[in-house]
């Protein structure tokens, strides 16, 4: 049986948004059911892929899971990904390097690329890895929230990614920032301890500084580079 259009792949009233998830676990529920093994989740271990992680966990034990991995992230986000995987061993996890180490990158491009150049930093160590991981999924999983910022709050939960050629679903898109927290909290999740010393968004380290953690906006990435994305979203 053939995949559905783009035009009828959903009815937004089969998801219930005044759920205790706000839709999230009837969108994973419909998107398993569609994509099957041609669906992953590309997570990058903040306290929302957690969420994401372990609402997906209820759905599909064994789903696909990826993370792309810069060369340049924290060693906490490491030592998460570990806890992960004893609280939820099906998961398959893949861990996507680019093509080039970063001690290659700054041979062939200069020391601190992302200082000079972030966008092409990111389009060589995010992009591209996961256009390569992308090239054999019919969709893909991501944590976006509308609240997180402006180019994010008209976010759907289904949506035509044309930077992958893909269908991107975001089950997450209504929730809070506070709503995050306190699923973390009451069901005891791992989460990144970065977050405890004001970090909101994680992500490589030289590219991520404190933030506002009472909001969770993404301010503390690419801190005055006029820079919001890192190009998975929005190609910015």
């Amino acid at each position: 049986m053939g995949k559905p259009t783009f035009d009828n792949y959903f009815d937004y009233d089969q998801f219930h948004i005044d759920s205790e998830t706000h839709g999230a676990s009837d969108v994973l529920r419909w998107a398993y059911e569609q994509y099957e093994e041609e669906l992953l989740y590309a997570c990058s271990f903040g306290v929302e892929g957690i969420v994401m992680l372990d609402l997906i966990s209820k759905v599909k034990p064994d789903a696909q899971v990826v993370f792309l991995d810069t060369g340049f992230h924290f060693q906490e986000t490491f030592d998460l990904i570990e806890k992960v995987k004893l609280k939820y061993p099906l998961l398959r996890i893949q861990i996507k390097q680019p093509k080039l180490t970063k001690e290659e990158q700054a041979e062939k491009y200069g020391d601190k690329l992302w200082e000079r150049q972030p966008n092409r930093c990111c389009y060589m160590r995010k992009v591209v890895p996961l256009q390569e991981v992308l090239d054999g999924a019919t969709a893909w999983l991501s944590g976006l929230r509308r609240e997180q910022s402006e180019s994010r709050k008209h976010t759907n939960f289904v949506n035509l990614d044309e930077n992958f050629h893909s269908i991107k679903i975001c089950p997450l898109i209504h929730w809070t920032w506070d709503d995050v927290w306190n699923y973390v909290k009451k069901h005891d999740l791992p989460y990144n301890v970065l977050h405890d010393q004001g970090y909101p968004s994680i992500g490589c380290a030289p590219c991520t500084l404190p933030g506002d953690m009472l909001t969770g906006a993404r301010d503390g990435r690419w801190a005055n580079q006029g820079k919001t994305e890192c190009g998975l979203h929005f190609g910015k």
